[in-house]
């Protein structure tokens, strides 16, 4: 898996016209799922996603996780994030999981963050989305499965 996490003042996404996920202060996720990624991996990373300390504190420090903060997540599949364009200027997409499993381990990462009782709101999984953020710092952090 490989996550690119970004702490905002506000979030949004949007299928269409249809609002389907917003957040106000917290981390917005970007979620690239690999073929050999297990549910082991989803749940090591939504435990490590729930403990990154990345929210400012009152003096200014990344010190804060998103409950501490009272913050939110708003969690967003993207296959393009596993793209490699190193052979070429087309990026190609053969590490990306299928859709059916892909679906299957970002719903159990999802599902493990909410267990935590904080708010997680998601985009639509397989669909065109159109995405609105407002960065705070800006602070934006890739958490990787695999080197």
């Amino acid at each position: 898996m490989r996550l690119v996490v970004q702490r905002v003042n506000k979030a949004s996404v949007s299928v269409g016209s249809k609002l389907v996920g917003e957040i106000k202060k917290g981390l917005f996720v970007l979620v690239g799922i690999r073929k050999e990624d297990t549910e082991k991996v989803a749940l090591e990373l939504a435990d490590k996603l729930v403990k990154l300390r990345i929210m400012s504190d009152r003096k200014g420090k990344m010190n804060l996780t998103v409950s501490e903060m009272n913050a939110e997540f708003l969690v967003v599949s993207q296959f393009t994030l596993l793209g490699d364009a190193t052979g070429g200027n087309r990026p190609s997409f053969i590490q990306a999981a299928e859709p059916e499993f892909a679906n299957k381990i970002y719903n159990l990462f999802i599902n493990e963050l909410k267990k935590t009782g904080t708010q997680v709101s998601t985009g639509q999984f397989g669909e065109y989305m159109n995405i609105n953020c407002e960065l705070d710092g800006p602070v934006t952090i890739l958490i990787n499965s695999k080197e």
